[in-house]
């Protein structure tokens, strides 16, 4: 599709050429703000990870375009880097042209740069991208760089603010017994988070605002949003690329789902630890996960599961009522124990079905899709990763069977017998495989 011909000045999702500019969501703030915050410590070294096209990047560059204008800043790539072109980099991003003849000299330079600005209370700020592809020799310079310190108001101080940047886990290389000099210096170490719905909706919105729509929700209308929100497992890079292709084979507004291309989710080497942990070492309360109701493509209904229990089905008694022949009064149920999300069919006539797989219990994670009858509710949850997170006998023998009596009590108010008639409502949560 023309640009203009969908009110648009320019492409407003850029992934070539000038940085598009910046729009900022939850998991961004929050990184800006913990940088920041670690710059401002006398160790002042912090560690930002995150898959490939997780934002990184774009953080870096705000937090460069918003530092004191008094401040010296070097963005180095490190791929590949050793010793001496990691310093050269270094000091050439910092304004330094003089040719060095060997690395002690490269990085006495750097020292007495580092330490007179620090000096004046203006310490310089390193950016390391790619860290984990420095060469070992790159690494052993970068400890030298972080053993740097100067003397202000009678206390010793870093002399060089250091942020490392990387796709990968630094874990093991912050651990080794030569990178000590690092080690003790961190101050902060931030994972990126993919943006929620309500995220990934204000972004796209506000890139088409900027790039001139007067009505942004006629391009992407919600059901468009979800989609697309969807498709890009909520990282903000791959957000941008898929946006930008569905405007490209768009004919005529608003975008069509047809149009959304799903991609090849970021990986990185984390993947297998859970969102919650990472959460719960950091002392936070993990989020409670969302519902997303849809029907032939548009969202019916969006809400926050932050209760034990949650039913669904075709009476208005129901949590989330769906009024459809295809849907039995009380469908299926869930149930939260701990960190995980139990889904439990009540027996129903016609089924439910997860990804597209029938299923009588199971265990929920984040983007799986329950199908019920003509309606699809998605199930949102970062921190739920994976299915083996939970005991299956010793959540039957507590959960489940406690859920049961709360809901035969429940019922009973409405005065039914739905519990426990085996024809709709007694679950089948024994052998059976999910």
């Amino acid at each position: 599709m023309d640009l203009t011909a969908a009110g648009l000045k320019e492409q407003p999702f850029r992934t070539q050429g000038k940085p598009a500019p910046i729009v900022s969501y939850a998991s961004h703030l929050e990184g800006l703000e913990a940088i920041r915050s670690a710059c401002e410590k006398p160790t002042g070294l912090a560690l930002l990870q995150g898959p490939p096209l997780s934002g990184k990047s774009t953080l870096v560059q705000h937090l460069v375009d918003t530092r004191d204008d008094d401040q010296e800043c070097a963005v180095v790539d490190g791929t590949g880097l050793n010793t001496t072109t990691l310093l050269e980099a270094t000091l050439h991003q910092f304004g330094y042209e003089a040719d060095f003849r060997t690395d002690g000299e490269l990085l006495a330079m750097i020292r007495v740069f580092a330490v007179q600005q620090a000096a004046r209370h203006r310490p310089p700020l390193l950016v390391v991208e790619n860290t984990h592809r420095l060469n070992p020799s790159a690494l052993r310079a970068l400890c030298s760089l972080a053993d740097l310190k100067c003397t202000r108001a009678h206390r010793l101080t870093s002399a060089l603010k250091i942020v490392l940047v990387s796709d990968r886990s630094l874990e093991s290389i912050i651990e080794a017994p030569a990178m000590v000099a690092i080690a003790r210096r961190v101050a902060i170490n931030f994972q990126m988070r993919p943006m929620s719905c309500d995220d990934a909706k204000q972004y796209l919105r506000a890139k088409l605002r900027r790039a001139g729509s007067v009505i942004p929700e006629y391009v992407f209308p919600n059901s468009i949003c979800v989609e697309l929100w969807d498709a890009s497992g909520g990282w903000p890079g791959v957000l941008d690329r898929i946006a930008e292709l569905a405007l490209s084979r768009t004919d005529a507004l608003p975008v069509a789902i047809t149009a959304i291309e799903r991609p090849t989710l970021p990986h990185s080497d984390w993947d297998a630890h859970s969102l919650a942990a990472l959460e719960n070492a950091a002392g936070a309360i993990p989020d409670p996960p969302k519902l997303l109701v849809t029907k032939d493509g548009e969202t019916v209904k969006e809400l926050t599961f932050d209760q034990p229990r949650l039913l669904i089905g075709r009476s208005e008694h129901n949590d989330i009522a769906i009024p459809s022949r295809f849907v039995s009064r009380h469908h299926l149920l869930l149930v939260r124990h701990g960190d995980t999300t139990f889904m439990m069919d009540l027996n129903s006539s016609n089924g439910t079905f997860v990804n597209s797989r029938r299923v009588s219990n199971h265990v929920l994670i984040d983007n799986d899709v329950i199908t019920v009858g003509n309606h699809r509710i998605k199930f949102c949850d970062p921190y739920a990763k994976s299915r083996s997170a939970m005991s299956g006998n010793e959540f039957t023998d507590t959960a489940i069977m406690k859920t049961l009596d709360d809901m035969r009590n429940l019922l009973a108010q409405e005065n039914t017998a739905i519990l426990p008639v085996p024809s709709e409502n007694v679950p089948t949560y024994g052998n059976k495989s999910s």
